[in-house]
């Protein structure tokens, strides 16, 4: 660190991002990325006339990306904002609604690391609320009107969901203040909210292309919810970078849309692979979440967290271990294609079977 950088920011802990080692090809189960390729439409429309045009600006106000967003959820453009990854609408979301005095904001003691490092980065009140012993989010805690609220749905790492009736009683609760539902993951079992944004003009649905979609590559995510809040995201936008989105990732966006039905289907394949995996794992003394995201979260008392990562990373596959105290010994696992889960199982199997020699 210089001596220059804002000391403001001296003490900010960056989120750390999932390993992506070169040394040698491993079987990567630690990002939650897609197994599978773009469809056949997304590369299509990648094109060499759109790859010609480079040297000029794409649209900044990327209506054709929003009107076909727009028209598969049953909302208008109006209620679309998209950005460079869901990571950036989170950025503006707490730049535009959050600050420290009149509007903090609180959010799951175990979740997603990013939300406590915007709160940190636009020095915000921020109160992280404790799971429940099972790692589920009592809804109640969410209560009260005092802040905003920010919630993954499934949350991560625990992939354990929120009914749309438990949203929208959240939603209900804090009439005037914004609460932020994070649906990365939402795609593979859990119920969207996307609807609830027709009712109520105080929530914003954050999703993203980076999971289902197969798309982490491009960046690129979206958020619905009322109009006012939208033009408040896109006030911020178009004072910081109103090209956030290229040409290509806007063209690919287009056409995944188009492709939907493939995807749909992808994530019938990784809830089923999610569920084999799940069984097996139980089969072998693990205990595993009721996941609804294209990941399970599990640990064993035969094998610690950290020695379970380990041992799997010198066996050529990665999987994501966090040091925090409450989930030290658990390790997330994304669900890849039957053949990957199959080497996962296996080299287990073989960690196990070394401990009790």
């Amino acid at each position: 660190m210089s001596r220059y950088i804002n000391k403001k920011f001296v003490k900010l802990e960056a989120y750390t991002p999932g390993e992506q080692p070169r040394d040698m090809q491993y079987v990567k189960l630690n990002t939650n990325e897609s197994p599978f390729p773009p469809s056949a439409g997304v590369l299509r429309a990648i094109d060499k006339e759109q790859v010609s045009m480079l040297n000029l600006y794409p649209d900044p106000t990327c209506a054709s990306l929003k009107d076909a967003i727009a028209g598969l959820y049953g909302v208008e453009r109006k209620n679309v904002f998209v950005s460079n990854g869901s990571d950036d609408i989170l950025n503006f979301f707490f730049m535009a609604f959050c600050d420290e005095g009149e509007h903090p904001v609180k959010f799951p003691a175990i979740s997603y690391g990013f939300y406590q490092v915007y709160a940190e980065l636009y020095a915000t009140d921020y109160r992280k609320i404790p799971l429940k012993s099972d790692f589920s989010i009592r809804i109640e805690d969410y209560f009260g009107n005092d802040a905003n609220v920010v919630i993954a749905n499934p949350n991560a790492p625990t992939g354990i969901a929120l009914t749309k009736y438990e949203v929208e009683s959240i939603v209900k609760a804090n009439p005037d203040r914004v609460v932020l539902i994070d649906e990365a993951y939402v795609d593979f079992g859990a119920q969207s909210s996307i609807e609830l944004t027709k009712k109520y003009d105080n929530l914003l649905v954050v999703c993203t292309y980076s999971k289902s979609r197969s798309m982490a590559g491009a960046r690129l995510g979206f958020a619905i919810g009322n109009e006012e809040l939208i033009a408040d995201l896109e006030k911020i936008k178009y004072s910081t970078n109103p090209y956030n989105i290229n040409r290509l990732t806007m063209v690919a966006g287009v056409a995944a849309i188009a492709d939907n039905e493939y995807y749909v289907a992808n994530c019938k394949i990784i809830e089923e692979n999610r569920e084999y995996t799940q069984r097996e794992l139980i089969k072998l003394g693990f205990r595993v979440t009721d996941s609804k995201a294209n990941f399970i979260f599990a640990n064993s008392d035969k094998v610690g967290g950290e020695e379970l990562y380990l041992k799997l990373k010198e066996r050529g596959v990665l999987v994501r271990h966090f040091s925090a105290p409450d989930i030290c010994e658990y390790n997330r696992i994304t669900v890849g294609t039957r053949e990957q889960m199959d080497i996962l199982l296996q080299k287990i199997k073989e960690i196990l079977k070394e401990k009790e020699i």
